[in-house]
């Protein structure tokens, strides 16, 4: 495996952490659930798993590991989240909120869980793994090395392989971390470029400087054309800040293209929020190929995250799916998504004032649709005038 590794990216055999590394050690502040783990116990398997409560992909695997942790117990796993990325002044503030969170959305979990908010675990296996981003998982083996880098929502697949021990030295378990190390690499030159373009535009974004906001984000997809929220944020400026609907029209005509190309769920939300967010006032665009655009992007989104598949986040289109149907005459519709997305957000633990935040516009637009005030336990929103084009009722079959 080394030679491989060893050629993939920029990295240096010997200071990075990787597959077939020995487990640095757990230097943690306190443990919050569970009794301390001192050091790793030969013969048992370990996930050391990297997250925030403030990451949404983090909150939404945890149940995942809550049914590992289940599942795998006899065969000696023990699951080991690590809380190194929490947000607060004071480590004993960032501690309370954490346990406090933890008590609200999960008192009864099944493993430990670790804090870290001096930053040595960071440092010691993030950092020296050049692992980018949360949640990541570490999952440690049977004679405390290291096994598998990566998403915990490719567990499934790869944690019976670790517990039998065919993987670590598998050709499987070497393409997977070559993988890594590119993606990783790739990453980082990213936020290389990334850092500069952001030095520009978050000033001018705050100040409403929609001209300099508009030069950073073209230069930023000039150099990242696949990056999509630069290419959402590029067709936000042009037509929904600084109005120009000439220069616009054909960039969110490419994102959407590239959006039902990819067959990307994000992409297809990015470009149809441009169209049919209910905050935004659409009603300079030109109504026949919005309409249309909205028909074939809502067709895909639907396909690809259906209504009945209790999976994916829905918030992040059905809103802007919704506010289609409601302009082209199917209320019911799109009530029952708003209600779908809603239903998704109730069931997904998550930062409370941003769940709340977009609770609160869902209920707006249920009102809307409704045309009568909606109550979800504290929050209430009555229906308000808007400026979007409601068309002549249509039948469901007629407006999908």
């Amino acid at each position: 495996m080394t030679n491989l590794i060893e050629s993939a990216g920029q990295f240096r055999p010997e200071n990075v952490l990787r597959v077939d590394s020995p487990a640095p050690p757990l230097e943690v502040e306190s443990w919050l659930r569970g009794q301390p783990l001192i050091n790793f116990q030969p013969g048992n398997v370990y996930i050391v798993e990297f997250w925030a409560t403030w990451c949404g992909p983090c909150i939404e695997a945890m149940p995942h590991l809550v049914l590992l942790q289940e599942k795998y117990k006899d065969s000696g796993l023990e699951v080991v989240p690590v809380a190194a990325h929490e947000q607060a002044p004071t480590a004993e503030e960032a501690r309370t909120n954490l346990d406090a969170w933890l008590t609200k959305n999960f008192p009864n979990l099944n493993y430990r869980i670790a804090f870290d908010y001096a930053g040595k675990m960071k440092k010691l296996w993030m950092d020296s793994s050049v692992s980018v981003g949360i949640p990541t998982s570490f999952v440690v083996d049977r004679d405390s090395h290291i096994a598998f880098i990566g998403s915990p929502m490719q567990l499934d697949n790869i944690l019976p392989k670790i517990l039998n021990g065919t993987w670590r030295n598998s050709d499987e378990a070497e393409a997977a971390e070559v993988e890594r190390i590119n993606t990783a690499e790739r990453l980082r030159r990213e936020f290389a470029l990334k850092r500069p373009i952001f030095a520009k535009l978050k000033p001018a974004m705050k100040t409403e400087d929609w001209t300099t906001a508009l030069l950073a984000v073209e230069e930023a997809v000039a150099v990242m054309p696949d990056d999509v929220t630069f290419r959402g944020l590029h067709a936000e400026l042009l037509l929904h800040k600084v109005h120009d609907m000439r220069a616009g029209l054909p960039i969110l005509r490419q994102l959407v293209h590239d959006a039902i190309d990819r067959k990307s769920v994000v992409w297809m939300s990015v470009a149809i929020r441009q169209l049919f967010d209910p905050a935004k006032d659409n009603s300079h665009f030109p109504l026949a190929e919005r309409l249309a655009m909205g028909k074939d992007l809502s067709k895909h989104i639907l396909a690809a995250n259906p209504p009945q598949d209790s999976g994916g986040a829905k918030f992040m289109s059905y809103g802007a799916v919704a506010q289609y149907y409601y302009e082209t005459g199917n209320r019911d519709r799109a009530i029952e998504l708003v209600e779908l997305a809603l239903k998704w957000l109730d069931a997904e633990p998550g930062p409370d004032e941003a769940k709340r935040d977009l609770v609160q516009c869902f209920l707006q637009a249920l009102a809307n649709y409704k045309g009568e005030t909606v109550c979800r336990g504290d929050l209430c929103s009555d229906p308000q005038n808007t400026s979007s084009v409601i068309l002549e009722a249509k039948s469901p079959r007629e407006a999908a």
